[in-house]
């Protein structure tokens, strides 16, 4: 099992490899296999980033990103103006359907409202505005409306994750709630914790 220390070193290496991050801002620390990133980033697009960079590093259990988004002087994009070009990415996302979610922006803050059918359609819209120019936080407050029946996400979460060797059934527990999916348990790395999160979006209405 790597140390602290080296887990530390992996994660400086990842960013400092990733072209889409500007580590320069980033300081990283670890404690008992936890990674904390705090400092500054650019854009909300380098934060989202980072965040991949440590899912990718082996041997990290968990991680916090306390990262602040400062955008360059150069950017100066004006609300209207990033509003416009949210509602264009979003209208253009396939599998979002179009004039669905109401986009506004106050100081590069995006907030999105509006009803979707799934929670994975939800966190495809955010994932979307998160990479453009001048975003500096989301609000993601879109509602989801979802008539499965409980027991029916449960089966399909269940058989799902057995047809995927890098997340282990047998060591979760299902709960489904309200189109809330809660998966508990254990898992050997943050990689497989990711797989299974990936699966009950897929089906939840919203999931943790």
């Amino acid at each position: 099992m790597k140390s602290d220390d080296e887990l530390r070193q992996d994660i400086v290496e990842e960013l400092q490899w990733d072209p889409a991050v500007d580590e320069r801002g980033i300081a990283v620390v670890v404690h008992d296999r936890l990674a904390t990133l705090s400092g500054t980033v650019p854009s909300y697009a380098h934060k989202l980033a980072a965040e991949k960079a440590v899912q990718r590093v082996s041997g990290v259990r968990a991680f916090i990103v306390q990262l602040q988004i400062a955008p360059p002087a150069l950017h100066t994009d004006t609300d209207n103006a990033i509003s416009t070009s949210a509602k264009t990415v979003l209208d253009a996302t396939d599998g979002l359907p179009p004039g669905a979610i109401h986009v506004t922006c106050d100081r590069g803050c995006l907030t999105l409202t509006g009803e979707l059918e799934w929670g994975h359609q939800r966190r495809a819209a955010e994932i979307a505005v998160g990479r453009l120019r001048g975003v500096v936080g989301i609000a993601n407050r879109i509602e989801v409306r979802s008539e499965a029946n409980g027991a029916d996400i449960k089966a399909k979460i269940q058989g799902a994750l057995k047809r995927r060797a890098r997340a282990d059934a047998r060591r979760m527990q299902i709960e489904v709630r309200d189109g809330v999916v809660t998966l508990s348990g254990s898992v050997h790395s943050l990689a497989e914790k990711r797989a299974a999160e990936g699966v009950a979006w897929r089906r939840a209405a919203y999931a943790r």
